[in-house]
């Protein structure tokens, strides 16, 4: 597979949620990774099985499209257990898991695999993220790829300004069209090398290489009219891993 796709295209891991082996839906992935330890975040409603005006369907297992190690191209589904001894494996946010929809795994099964991660403890911003700048959905809505288990890039625009938290949530909106199985895809802002880019110092700038940096994690549209979607910020994600609040059901 060729080689100058964008890292970020590798990024995102097509995730389906299965119940005693039976799929019951697919979502969207990635992995970050501390102290040696790699954690897969997605949203709480995808390892809850949440759905609208439903009960939890409680999935019991994510398969997660890996990529096999040293061959580029190829991915190896593994599966990682929701549960052990009967209680929930992943990590809500320590103060408020119920307002909060991000969740992060330890992976159990990550020999054999290169990961193409996220680091949300980066804080310093080459990209500007202003008022109706550009931002990059990176998942796999309806469970779709663009070939292989390549995520599928959707164009977002920022609706809220970053700084601010919408409805008091550590979030922020994007206008853009995405549609079921694009929860949990991470969100960045991306420029390729060479290209007349705004930055975060600002005015237009050509930058030598590509940049991409890191801003939250997708969980959904305001509700089904609309092409509002939340953005949960990367600051979520950094509480959630060093937290390590088990969930409760």
């Amino acid at each position: 597979m060729t080689t100058s796709l964008p890292r970020a295209s590798f990024a995102s891991l097509l995730v389906e949620m299965k119940k005693s082996e039976k799929s019951i839906g697919s979502a969207t992935a990635f992995i970050v990774e501390r102290d040696t330890k790699r954690y897969l975040v997605t949203n709480r409603h995808v390892v809850r099985g949440e759905q609208p005006n439903a009960m939890p369907l409680l999935p019991t297992d994510l398969t997660v499209m890996q990529h096999v190690a040293g061959q580029l191209g190829q991915w190896t589904p593994r599966t990682e257990a929701l549960y052990a001894g009967g209680e929930p494996r992943w990590y809500e946010h320590p103060v408020r898991p119920l307002d909060i929809d991000v969740a992060a795994l330890p992976l159990l099964d990550d020999a054999g695999i290169d990961v193409y991660g996220y680091d949300p403890w980066a804080t310093n911003r080459m990209l500007s993220a202003k008022l109706s700048e550009p931002l990059n959905i990176i998942g796999f809505p309806f469970g779709v790829t663009s070939g292989g288990a390549l995520g599928i890039w959707v164009r977002g625009f920022i609706a809220t300004d970053i700084a601010l938290d919408w409805s008091n949530l550590p979030c922020f909106l994007v206008d853009s069209r995405t549609r079921s199985g694009q929860s949990g895809s991470p969100v960045i802002a991306y420029s390729p090398a060479g290209a007349a880019t705004h930055v975060a110092s600002g005015g237009l700038a050509a930058l030598a290489d590509d940049v991409e940096e890191f801003f939250g994690v997708y969980s959904g549209r305001i509700n089904a009219e609309s092409d509002l979607g939340i953005v949960w910020k990367a600051h979520v994600v950094r509480e959630i891993v060093e937290g390590k609040k088990r969930a409760s059901l």
